[in-house]
């Protein structure tokens, strides 16, 4: 986030929370799944249906059409297997170590919360938008706190694209590996166009734009 906290501090920030992800579920035991041409409600309500005392719920609000969910693995696959019940044309496990941004990661939030209070926060010098509740924070607390909730808290990322085109995003960038954003974005939201820079040639021709 452009200049609310050091670089070295944001480095070290990403290393704590992968190790607090990692530590909050043992290996194997938390599971994603991709559900593909489902609504929103009917995954949910699969989800509720097939959680059974377990964690099992919506994480990636990816595309109309394209929800990941997330849990316990037994869990996971109960409710993939529901939605393709109720219509879904897929679900797909996800590779992944961690059941991300569901209750299971509570844990990691609490362990989380305590780095970020010893870091200096300060205003944005550009407006960041998160992801848990689709808003620009500039209150220093605020941003710690969506910062938190961010681990357990679905990834709203349909609604932060069309809130981005309401104020006035014409053009998005993915800066880092793949183009997997790059796609979904020109599913959400027909104004906005959008390119991935995942080459350093790439990104210098951005930046000269």
């Amino acid at each position: 986030m452009r200049g609310v906290i050091g670089f070295a501090d944001a480095v070290r920030l990403v290393e704590l929370r992968g190790k607090f992800m990692q530590e909050a579920v043992p290996e194997g035991t938390g599971a994603m799944s991709a559900i593909i041409g489902l609504d929103d409600a009917a995954i949910a309500k699969a989800c509720e249906e097939s959680a059974e005392g377990q964690v099992v719920s919506p994480v990636n609000y990816n595309s109309p059409g394209q929800v990941v969910i997330a849990g316990h693995k037994e869990a996971v696959e109960r409710a993939g297997a529901a939605c393709k019940a109720a219509g879904a044309k897929r679900a797909l496990p996800l590779p992944v170590s961690v059941p991300s941004h569901c209750a299971l990661m509570k844990p990691a939030a609490e362990k989380l919360a305590v780095e970020l209070q010893k870091i200096t926060f300060n205003a944005p010098t550009i407006p960041v938008v998160n992801n848990v509740d689709v808003k620009c924070e500039t209150a220093p607390d605020a941003i710690r706190d969506a910062l938190v909730r961010q681990l357990y808290s679905p990834v709203q990322w349909t609604k932060t694209v069309e809130f981005m085109a309401t104020e006035g995003v014409s053009h998005l960038y993915e800066v880092g590996p793949g183009k997997v954003l790059t796609g979904l974005t020109k599913r959400i939201v027909d104004t906005l166009t959008a390119s991935a820079l995942n080459e350093p040639a790439a990104m210098s021709a951005a930046l000269e734009q």
